[in-house]
């Protein structure tokens, strides 16, 4: 198992990251294709990257898209999706990328890693208390444009 930034576009995986997505949806819903451009500008930009865990066979079993913000007074990352593959949850691969995130943060001069969960994800609520995050109550607002 080794965890690597997403450096190259492919359909493969383009189309695998859209399967493991899928997992991550509360209604299992596919929401299309993920752009080529999505893809072009994350891979260059200085402050967003993609980091996924590959087996030994090439397969890519677990993603997450990470960015970085600032603030006033800090900089932090945001974690905006992050998903193992459901077949191989609980065998520490969420634990490898969780730690490639911490590092990636850390590399790129953060103080906090920032994040949301929905209230029902309580196996995934469980993994960050068990990785030492913490709860904030706090109500999440999304306007679309």
């Amino acid at each position: 198992m080794k965890i690597t930034t997403l450096t190259k576009y492919t359909p493969e995986t383009a189309a695998r990251i859209r399967e493991l997505l899928i997992q991550l949806s509360r209604s299992g819903k596919d929401k299309g294709e993920i752009p080529k451009s999505w893809f072009e500008e994350v891979i260059a930009s200085p402050r967003h990257d993609v980091l996924l865990a590959i087996d030994d066979d090439g397969q890519i079993l677990g993603v997450a898209v990470l960015s970085t913000i600032m603030n006033f007074h800090t900089k932090k990352a945001y974690l905006e999706d992050f998903v193992t593959d459901s077949r191989v949850r609980g065998k520490g691969i969420g634990s490898q990328l969780w730690d490639a995130m911490l590092e990636w943060a850390r590399a790129k001069g953060c103080q906090e890693l920032d994040f949301t969960s929905g209230h029902d994800r309580k196996s995934a609520h469980q993994f960050y208390l068990h990785k030492n995050a913490q709860i904030y109550d706090t109500a999440f607002f999304r306007l679309p444009l």
